[in-house]
């Protein structure tokens, strides 16, 4: 089985334009996203999906593979899409986040593993919510899972509701997953469901999974221990230097 990996990247993003190309501790992020998943044993193919010249110029520079797609796609889905269209040859494409610089590459095989079964149209991955904080976030999503481990549904709201119990007490009474923001797609079905319109669950939500789910498709889930630190500010890059590369 051949799997790429494709990590979507756009200069233009009306909260922090230009974040792929932000530095991180004297790399790029979008340079140190690519490491990371280079790292990982079971991709045959690594590129950067871009719409931006500065940003393939900046790839090439640090010798990664890259290609030019549209400008028009609603989604970082969409985009791994065309680049399937594009380059043949392989049974599975992985979306990686591109503002996650330090995803780990143990994540990504456990999304690749899913995808050994040749029944799994869909996967991404969970991890278990620890914090109040991030239960009650609406910014953070939530995944409801059936028994073989599939989503039934994904939320902004913190379901299921637990009638008759504070919610103070909620965490430590039902075990709670938030959504990590990776997804794997068998490449005929990636090419399916970008054909979808709007789904109305996903219009309400503003989460796309949810219109995979409203047409039918499965989505496998696998449990990570490993949470993600998303650059969604430019905040944010000040929080991870003092974290990371202070001295």
């Amino acid at each position: 089985m051949r799997i790429i990996g494709i990590i979507p990247a756009r200069y233009e993003s009306s909260r922090f334009p230009g974040k792929p190309l932000v530095d991180i501790g004297g790399k790029s992020m979008i340079q140190r996203v690519y490491e990371q998943v280079k790292g990982c044993a079971g991709l045959s193919e690594v590129i950067v999906a871009t719409d931006d010249r500065r940003i393939e110029e900046h790839v090439r520079s640090f010798a990664g593979n890259v290609i030019m797609t549209a400008s028009t796609h609603q989604s970082g889905t969409d985009r791994c899409a065309e680049v399937v269209s594009k380059i043949s040859g392989f049974d599975v494409a992985i979306n990686i986040q591109g503002d996650e610089p330090f995803i780990s590459p143990l994540q990504i095989e456990l999304l690749s593993n899913l995808f050994q079964d040749s029944t799994t149209e869909i996967g991404t991955l969970v991890k278990k919510i620890d914090s109040t904080d991030d239960l009650f976030n609406h910014s953070i999503p939530k995944a409801i899972i059936n028994s073989k481990n599939e989503a039934l549904y994904f939320s902004r709201q913190t379901i299921p509701f637990q009638r008759d119990v504070a919610q103070s007490e909620w965490i430590t009474n039902y075990t709670y997953f938030k959504h990590i923001g990776i997804y794997g797609y068998r490449v005929d079905i990636l090419q399916e469901i970008t054909q979808l319109p709007v789904s109305s669950y996903e219009k309400a939500e503003g989460l796309e999974q949810l219109r995979w789910l409203e047409n039918g498709y499965n989505i496998k889930i696998a449990k990570t221990e490993f949470d993600t630190i998303a650059v969604d500010h430019p905040e944010d890059i000040e929080l991870i230097n003092r974290k990371f590369f202070s001295q």
